[in-house]
């Protein structure tokens, strides 16, 4: 995609939370084996997002990405990775019913291991360690042996990361996403709620659709997309010595392409225009994403566009938009007035989490639900005035019935956030706070799709 790159050429590059590893020949090892592992997905797949995407540029599909803060492996367990993916197929149904849109559906799983910090070390009780980095480079533990960054933990992460995609794909192929099993993917702690007794208002209405259309001869066996859905995977490319391992030459177009997910993303602390990360992103075939927060100025994201994508492919890039409930009116605007004049074709997304973090009264880092559904309904209106297109949604969720983001229908108060605070990075939110979300965009998007209607008309 540009001239003089190659998967390494990132390595001429200042390179932002790259973990030290105190034996480079240990690690050099661990990346000549990655090296030779197959690939984790393939490049026909990351295609097919692309085109995907490309539908969401002009708001004829919508993004749905969400998944872990952080994969841990630990809580790697086949019953979470179920649960992650029937709130996502939950929230993809409350959106394509509500809202008559096709929905992506990409998953931060299977590979989201690592996160960026806002320190290289962290002191409690008078001592200093280095940051806890994700399972993939250190522990969470604190203790010195814990937190020296580890290579083989890369290999556990490629591992893992394997038999997550095998089982997703055997749920989203193999007959546990079809449409007529959509009253068994309410979970118990949800059915027993105002959202999930609206959830299953809507999985009524869907049933009685669905024996009309059996009636008329459309069934599972006779439509495939009924009982099969397409599924991704994604991840923040930031270990590019990973990375850089599980990147391959495709044989049909002949193309670089990172088989790590099916796309990548670079953070808001990692997106340095002379920066590797972004120089590692620019080679790669992939759909990209990158994180903009507030600190971002027009100048300096149309130049990421065009170094990301410099052919102005739609498809290639989503913007994923981080900037705060409170920031959100003001800092967006002028962004998106931007894109649009000069002509750039850009997948718009919102990450109401990041932005939104406070600390609780009782010292745990937590989000408040209604700052994050407010960032979201600004996102909406800020489109709707512009005359663009929201495009996607990027947040952080989980199936299990955690206490991690105060507020929503649960009414979760800062005394709660100790009852079930799983997380091993940033909170997130649970299965009901998730499909209240989804209520919320399905009805977002049909006031969009009513307001594009007129504008045709």
């Amino acid at each position: 995609m540009t001239t003089k790159w190659s998967p390494d050429s990132w390595q001429s590059k200042p390179a932002m939370q790259m973990p030290n590893y105190p034996d480079a020949g240990v690690l050099a090892d661990v990346e000549g084996r990655l090296k030779s592992y197959p690939p984790l997905v393939f490049a026909g797949e990351a295609r097919q997002l692309k085109r995907a995407l490309a539908a969401a540029v002009d708001g004829k599909a919508f993004l749905l990405q969400g998944g872990d803060c952080a994969e841990s492996f630990a809580e790697f367990h086949p019953d979470n990775i179920r649960d992650t993916f029937r709130v996502l197929l939950q929230m993809a149904v409350v959106l394509t019913y509500g809202a008559a849109c096709p929905v992506i559906k990409v998953g931060r799983m299977a590979g989201q291991f690592a996160k960026p910090r806002s320190g290289d070390t962290e002191t409690q009780g008078g001592v200093t360690l280095p940051s806890y980095r994700g399972d993939m480079v250190n522990g969470m533990g604190f203790t010195e042996a814990e937190r020296i960054p580890d290579p083989a933990r890369l290999e556990r992460a490629y591992n893992q990361s394997a038999a997550t995609l095998n089982l997703l794909r055997a749920f989203a192929q193999g007959g546990y996403a079809d449409l007529h099993k959509v009253h068994q993917w309410n979970l118990g702690f949800v059915a027993d709620s105002p959202t999930g007794e609206r959830y299953q208002d809507l999985a009524d209405h869907l049933g009685e659709a669905l024996a009309f259309m059996a009636a008329c001869g459309v069934t599972s066996e006779t439509t495939p997309q009924i009982r099969e859905t397409g599924f991704y995977t994604s991840h923040e490319a930031l270990l590019l010595n990973y990375e850089q391992a599980l990147t391959r030459v495709d044989s049909i177009s002949g193309g670089w392409y990172d088989t790590s997910a099916h796309m990548l993303w670079v953070g808001d602390r990692t997106r340095q225009l002379d920066g590797a990360h972004i120089e590692y992103l620019k080679g790669i075939g992939n759909p990209v994403g990158v994180k903009i927060g507030p600190s971002i100025g027009s100048d300096e994201l149309l130049r990421l566009i065009d170094a990301l994508n410099p052919d102005n492919e739609a498809g290639r890039l989503t913007l994923i938009a981080r900037m705060g409930a409170d920031k959100v009116g003001d800092l967006l605007p002028p962004l998106i007035r931007t894109v649009k004049k000069e002509g750039r074709k850009v997948v718009w997304a919102c990450d109401p989490m990041h932005a939104n973090t406070i600390k609780s009264s009782n010292g745990y880092k937590t989000r408040p639900v209604d700052r994050i559904l407010a960032e979201v309904r600004a996102f909406f209106a800020i489109h709707g005035a512009e005359g663009t297109h929201a495009g996607g949604v990027h947040f952080e969720m989980t199936g299990q019935d955690v206490t991690e983001c105060v507020g929503g229908g649960q009414d979760i108060t800062e005394a709660d956030l100790g009852a079930r605070y799983h997380t091993h990075c940033d909170p997130r939110l649970n299965a009901q706070q998730s499909l209240e979300l989804a209520f919320l965009l399905a009805e977002s998007l049909k006031e969009e799709r009513g307001r594009n209607g007129e504008r045709s008309d």
